[in-house]
């Protein structure tokens, strides 16, 4: 594995401006990790990302967001996010500290917890997943940050393999009480299974935010028909090709509308809308309020998104 960069802390408003710094994910580093630290509340970041995302928080005060759930986190809290689901989070009390982890599913392989993959935790709804929900599962998680913060920093030899079982051990801890849905296990090892074979798909969405992908396009890319495609893609990542779209087009206005000053036709434009009111139109229903509005309200007020499930207008 490449040596990693050091863990690194990032002011907030390098964080506004661009967000936390992006270090690709290959077979040769498939995890990158940062601590943020923030001396001030933030405004919503919405993220989406190739990896899967765990984070804990190690001191102070944030929020999550998800496209149906919010939830607050606080020390000792753990968040998870799958490959490619679009998500928010910002924190609300000054001087807090998290420990995020985005990694590739190979980092992990195919690992078990008890009787069920590593990558069922991540595999259902936002508000199914496993929460820290007691004190000494609370205390545990915090020692496994600190440890894996210990490991990052200084980056002794074997320190990957030091994180991979820590991370692992994070992972049991949380699958111990956690009751998953029925015939959870087949599902879960499909979506493992299933990934590398719509990443093409996923990444030129991702290359080209102002280009609206046609379903035909992406199975191109994944040389699959569509029906195929569309089966695959909605069992992988738990929700139709065109609503991710929508997801990620929105996602992207948003983010330019709180780190730009450019307009609302042009954001529309360079995020794949036909025009600013079909922009208007899509993010009122997704969001709860106009581009403007978003825009215009102090920043500890934004929301990440409303709890409509919105299809492609």
């Amino acid at each position: 594995m490449e040596r990693l960069p050091r863990i690194y802390e990032l002011d907030v408003e390098a964080i506004n401006r661009t967000g936390p710094p992006d270090y690709p994910l290959t077979a040769s580093a498939p995890i990158q990790a940062y601590s943020n630290v923030y001396p001030d509340e933030t405004p919503v970041e919405l993220d989406i990302h190739e990896g899967v995302e765990v984070g804990v928080l190690l001191e102070g005060a944030k929020s999550h967001y998800y496209n149906d759930v919010a939830f607050s986190v606080g020390p000792g809290d753990v968040w998870l996010s799958p490959s490619w689901e679009p998500h928010g989070w910002r924190f609300t009390e000054p001087g807090s500290r998290d420990l995020v982890l985005i990694f590739l599913p190979e980092f992990l392989g195919e690992e078990r917890l008890k009787d069920i993959p590593w990558i069922a935790l991540f595999a259902v709804p936002p508000s199914q997943r496993p929460r820290v929900n007691d004190t000494r599962l609370r205390d545990r998680v915090l020692r496994l940050g600190r440890e894996m913060l210990i490991e990052i920093q200084e980056q002794e030899p074997g320190w990957d393999c030091a994180l991979r079982l820590d991370l692992l051990r994070l992972l049991l801890a949380l699958s111990r009480d956690w009751r998953p849905p029925a015939r959870l296990r087949e599902q879960s090892h499909l979506r493992a299974r299933n990934l590398p074979a719509i990443v093409s798909a996923l990444e030129l969405v991702h290359s080209q935010p102002a280009h609206r992908v046609t379903v035909a396009q992406a199975a191109q890319s994944c040389g699959q028909s569509r029906a195929q495609f569309c089966l695959v893609f909605r069992n992988t990542m738990g929700m139709s090709f065109a609503r991710f779209c929508l997801h990620f087009r929105l996602r992207t206005a948003a983010r330019l509308l709180t780190s730009s000053r450019l307009s609302v036709e042009t954001i529309a434009a360079q995020t794949g809308f036909t025009d600013g009111s079909h922009l208007q139109r899509a993010f009122a229903k997704h969001y709860g309020c106009t581009p403007g509005s978003y825009r215009s309200r102090p920043q500890s007020l934004r929301v990440s998104s409303s709890a409509a499930d919105p299809s492609d207008p």
